[in-house]
């Protein structure tokens, strides 16, 4: 259990950042994240976050670049699990747009006690 929760703890560690509340979707494969990336965050309304700051959607990719601290570095993208997949395609289609083509979309892991439910 302590594992468990230790491995939990690492993944979500680097993601805090991000005062944003989200219920993000869950999933069996989870990747550990060793890595610092911008945070893009779509919450329940479907307003867009760029770290804790909103954003217009026609902006972002123009903000990410201006906060990138090298070229070819990638961004995590959270999005609540009720927005609609159009707009989640949309963020994505913007920020490849942009140029970014490396985004890690950010799940949870699925845990023994939430498939008991």
């Amino acid at each position: 259990m302590v594992l468990v929760l230790l491995i939990i703890f690492m993944i979500t560690a680097p993601i805090l950042q991000s005062g944003i509340e989200l219920d993000v979707p869950k999933t069996h494969t989870v990747k550990e994240i060793n890595e610092q990336k911008l945070v893009v965050s779509i919450d329940k309304k479907q307003l867009v976050y760029l770290g804790n700051d909103p954003v217009n959607v026609h902006d972002l990719g123009q903000k990410i670049h201006a906060q990138l601290k090298k070229p070819g570095e990638g961004v995590f993208l959270r999005c609540d699990e009720t927005v609609p997949f159009g707009i989640f395609a949309s963020v994505i289609d913007t920020i490849r747009q942009s140029g970014i083509s490396n985004i890690s979309i950010v799940t949870e892991p699925i845990t023994d006690r939430a498939r008991t439910r």
